[in-house]
């Protein structure tokens, strides 16, 4: 069987005839087209997102460029979170005004793929330009190579005029987080429904426990938002192919692997399986989450707090900011925690996000159900890993020496003992 043996069948088969086995992934490939009805949905799926923008919130800040800008932002994530769940739930067929089955995320789902891997590509045809010609910022230019220009971004922080909104749209938090975090939040539980029509009104406990925790882990995402708003997604990647791109096409088809492939195999796991691992899985959301607010309330008290019952120890680094207009330098502090979770490993949050992402693809069953359902959990871990590298190199670019002296007080990145 191809689905759960992917590698074997697709193995005998192109040995048995190479030429027509190529022919047949190509085919398979041309024949993922944009749909009318996929278009409408991701064309009406923005549009909400768009209105949603204008809900009220509290305005927070960026961390400061090293061009001395700091961008500004509305906090509204979780009124966004809600309010959209309670508008796909009110117009789908489960809702009162019955505009569309609640099982459309997955009918339409090849066809947004395929809309969205076209736009994708223009989209960042037209960042690459924007970043040249009318940047929203002085943290922009080129590299010096087209190539590189498209692919890693020419801007950081690209953002377009709006009415009614006075610091603008900005376009990575609007597609990274309103667009594909939603679209996967609600994904799940699309999927959850089409499967239970599919299979006779059965429940797939797998899938439904999967796509509970996955909505709540996403919950948890747009009350942490703004933290992510700092993070290196946003504070050190250009708005380019690889960031864009794959926040419009990759989430959207990877992050929701499998959960989409449990609606034509189910998990064949028994309740009491499948909470076992939603307990699991939950508790790397709420741990992930706890040592994301601790780093958020240390910060936002400038050290002035207890980490787990005690005062913390924390390394004060100083960087330097260059006013570009001037040429003229000026100092700048950090803190870098060192305490509480953040004093196990830099990361200690990466496992815990890690534990939660093994547990949703082991609740497609991958025993019974083949490797592919596991893909999402380790393109997640080398993910996790090389963005714990990098964020090593771009500290130790920043503060120097302060920043060895904080790995000296927590030597391990993600794992205490293992890396």
């Amino acid at each position: 069987d191809m689905a759960t043996s992917p590698l074997s069948g697709m193995l005998s088969g192109l040995l048995s005839d190479p030429m027509g086995g190529i022919k047949t992934v190509l085919l398979a490939g041309l024949s993922v087209t944009p749909t009318p009805e996929a278009i409408r949905f991701i064309l009406g799926f923005w549009a909400v997102a768009l209105l949603l923008e204008y809900l009220p919130g509290k305005i927070e800040t960026g961390p400061e460029t090293l061009t001395g800008h700091v961008p500004r932002y509305k906090d509204n994530a979780v009124l966004h979170c809600i309010v959209y769940t309670i508008l796909f739930y009110v117009g789908s067929n489960l809702g009162p005004l019955g505009w569309y089955d609640f099982g459309i995320i997955y009918d339409t789902f090849t066809g947004s793929v395929a809309f969205l891997n076209l736009f994708g590509l223009m989209f960042c045809v037209f960042l690459t330009y924007k970043g040249l010609n009318f940047p929203s910022t002085e943290d922009c230019g080129s590299s010096g190579s087209i190539t590189k220009d498209y692919l890693w971004g020419t801007e950081l922080y690209p953002r377009l005029p709006c009415p009614g909104l006075p610091y603008g749209l900005d376009l990575k938090r609007f597609i990274n987080c309103r667009f594909s975090m939603t679209y996967w939040q609600l994904a799940g539980l699309s999927f959850c429904y089409r499967s239970y029509t599919l299979h006779d009104n059965t429940l797939d406990y797998g899938l439904m426990f999967s796509a509970v925790s996955q909505y709540l882990y996403l919950f948890k995402f747009f009350l942490w938002e703004m933290g992510y708003m700092r993070s290196i997604d946003i504070i050190v990647d250009r708005a380019g192919f690889e960031i864009q791109w794959g926040c419009l096409v990759w989430v959207p088809a990877v992050y929701t692997l499998h959960s989409r492939f449990l609606v034509q195999h189910p998990s064949g796991l028994s309740f009491l399986a499948a909470a076992a691992l939603f307990v699991l899985s939950m508790t790397g959301v709420v741990l992930n989450y706890l040592a994301d607010r601790e780093r958020d309330v240390f910060r936002a008290s400038g050290g002035k707090c207890k980490v787990w019952g005690r005062r913390p120890k924390y390394i004060t680094a100083e960087y330097e900011v260059i006013d570009r207009k001037t040429g003229e330098t000026s100092m700048k502090k950090s803190l870098l925690l060192a305490s509480g979770f953040w004093g196990v490993a830099r990361h200690f949050q990466y496992f815990f996000e890690l534990t939660a992402a093994w547990s949703w693809c082991l609740l497609a069953n991958p025993f019974q159900n083949g490797v592919i359902p596991l893909f999402y959990c380790v393109f997640l871990t080398y993910l996790l890993i090389d963005r714990a590298e990098r964020d090593s190199k771009k500290c130790r670019l920043k503060y120097g020496k302060y920043y060895d002296d904080y790995c000296n007080l927590v030597p391990y990145k993600i794992l205490p003992g293992i890396y």
